[in-house]
C-alpha cells in the first residue's frame, strides 16, 4: 500500500486512462450546436404553427344559405303553358307560367263597358247641375213677381170694389129718391095736380134707378168675385214662391248626384284596374334570376295563393356558420375569410357580414329551457353570416345546402 502511494509512482487508474483520439472534442461541441439548433427551429416552428392556427376560427358546422323565393298564381285559372323546365336557369321577368286568359279577357271589356256607362252618366248629370241652378233661379224670381203681381192685383181689385160699392149706394139712394118721387107723383096724379107725363117720367126714372142698383149690385158681385180671384192667385203665388225657394236644396241633390256619378266613375275605373291586373297575373313572372323548382304542369287547375314554382338565386348565396361561442371573443364583421368547399374541394375567398342576435336553439320551434334545476353547461353555437367576395360564384358551384368549412381569419 505504501509503494502504490509513493509519488511518482503511476497508479492504476492512470495506467487504464486512455487518451481520447483527435478531434473528439470537436465533433462533441458540434453535436451540441447541432441539437441546439434543432431545439430552437422546433421552438421557432412551434411559435409560427402557433400563430398560424391562432389567427383563425374554423367550423365544420356551416353551409350555403340563399332566400328561396316561392312563385304562386295570384289568381285561379286552368293552366295552359308552362315555359321552363326543372332546374332551368331563368332571368327577372321571365314568363312562367301562363294561366287561360279568357275569362279575364271578358272581366276587362265588362269593366271597361261599365266605365264607360258610368262616365256618361256623371257628364248628363255635371250638365243638369248649371241648368237646374239657372231654372230655379228664374223660377223664383218669376215666383216673388206673381206674388208681387198678386198683391198688386189684390188691391186693384179692393179698390174696384170699393168704388162699386160707391156706386151701388150711389145707385140705392138715386133709387130711394126715385120710388120716393114716383109715390108722391102718384098722389099728384091721382089729384090731377100734374100732368102725366110728369108722372111718366116718374115711373121711368124710378125703373131706372132700381136697373141701376141691379147693375150696382152685380158690379160689386163681379168685383167681389175679382178680388177672390186675385186673392186666389196670391195664394198661387205663393206657393209657387215656396216651391221656387226650395231651389238651392234641388241644386244641391243635383251636385249631390253628379259627385256621386263621380264617384261612381271612380269605382268603375278601379275596377277596370283591377280586371287589368287579373289579365296581367294570368301571366306568372320570375321575381328574381335564378335556377327553378317546378311542381305545375300544362293542365292543372290552380286556385290564388298556389305555390307552383321556387325560384334560387344563385348569384345571391351566402354561407352560415354555426361557430362556437368560445370562438367568437376576436371576430367581428369585415374580417377576411375562407371558404372551403367538400363538393369540389374549390376555396372561395369572403368576408364575415354579421353575427346572429340569438343562438340557433333559440330559433327553433322549442327553445331550450334551461331553468329546470338539472341544467348541465353545454358550449353553444351562434351563426355567423360570411359573404363571398364579387365573382366568386360567377359560375354557380355555391348551392343552398352545401356542407363547406369557413376560416375566419381574426388576427
Amino acid at each position: 500500500m505504501a509503494e502504490e502511494n509513493q509519488p511518482g509512482t503511476p497508479s492504476t487508474r492512470d495506467a487504464e486512462y486512455t487518451p481520447p483520439p483527435r478531434g473528439y472534442t470537436r465533433l462533441k461541441r458540434g453535436r451540441k450546436i447541432l441539437i441546439g439548433s434543432a431545439v430552437l427551429v422546433v421552438l421557432v416552428a412551434g411559435v409560427v404553427l402557433w400563430r398560424y392556427f391562432g389567427s383563425y376560427e374554423s367550423t365544420d358546422d356551416a353551409q350555403v344559405d340563399a332566400h328561396l323565393y316561392p312563385v304562386s298564381a295570384r289568381v285561379s285559372g286552368y293552366v295552359i303553358k308552362v315555359n321552363v323546365g326543372d332546374n332551368q336557369y331563368v332571368h327577372q321577368g321571365d314568363v312562367l307560367v301562363e294561366i287561360d286568359p279568357k275569362d279575364y279577357e271578358v272581366a276587362v271589356a265588362q269593366a271597361n263597358a261599365s266605365l264607360a256607362s258610368a262616365e256618361a252618366t256623371a257628364q248628363s248629370l255635371n250638365i243638369t247641375v248649371p241648368i237646374t241652378s239657372v231654372n230655379t233661379s228664374n223660377q223664383l224670381k218669376v215666383s216673388t213677381s206673381d206674388v208681387e203681381n198678386s198683391n198688386a192685383g189684390i188691391l186693384a181689385a179692393q179698390a174696384q170694389l170699393n168704388a162699386a160699392r160707391a156706386q151701388l149706394e150711389q145707385a140705392e139712394a138715386n133709387d130711394v129718391k126715385a120710388q120716393d118721387d114716383l109715390r108722391r107723383y102718384k098722389t099728384l096724379v091721382d089729384k090731377r095736380e100734374v100732368a102725366e107725363q110728369v108722372y111718366d117720367q116718374a115711373v121711368a126714372a124710378a125703373k131706372a134707378s132700381t136697373a141701376s142698383v141691379a147693375a150696382g149690385r152685380a158690379n160689386v158681385s163681379a168685383v167681389q168675385q175679382t178680388v177672390q180671384q186675385a186673392q186666389n192667385r196670391l195664394v198661387q203665388a205663393r206657393a209657387n214662391q215656396q216651391t221656387a225657394q226650395t231651389g238651392p236644396q234641388q241644386v244641391s241633390s243635383s251636385q249631390a248626384r253628379a259627385r256621386a256619378a263621380v264617384a261612381d266613375v271612380q269605382q268603375k275605373r278601379a275596377a277596370l284596374e283591377q280586371a287589368q291586373l287579373n289579365l296581367a297575373y294570368t301571366k306568372i313572372v320570375a321575381p328574381v334570376s335564378g335556377e327553378v323548382t317546378k311542381s305545375v304542369v300544362p293542365g292543372l287547375n290552380v286556385q290564388s295563393g298556389q305555390q307552383l314554382l321556387t325560384v334560387v338565386p344563385l348569384e345571391e348565396v351566402w354561407v352560415t356558420a354555426n361557430f362556437k361561442e368560445t370562438q367568437l371573443r376576436h371576430m367581428q364583421a369585415g374580417q377576411k375569410a375562407e371558404i372551403h368547399v367538400d363538393s369540389n374541394g374549390r376555396t372561395f375567398r369572403g368576408h364575415v357580414d354579421s353575427v346572429a342576435g340569438a343562438t340557433g336553439p333559440l330559433f327553433s320551434l322549442l327553445p331550450p329551457e334551461n331553468a329546470t334545476g338539472n341544467y348541465v353547461k353545454i358550449v353553444q353555437r351562434i351563426p355567423v353570416k360570411i359573404v363571398l367576395e364579387p365573382g366568386e360564384n360567377g359560375d354557380h358551384q355555391l348551392r343552398p345546402g352545401m356542407n363547406v368549412v369557413p376560416d375566419v381569419f381574426v388576427r
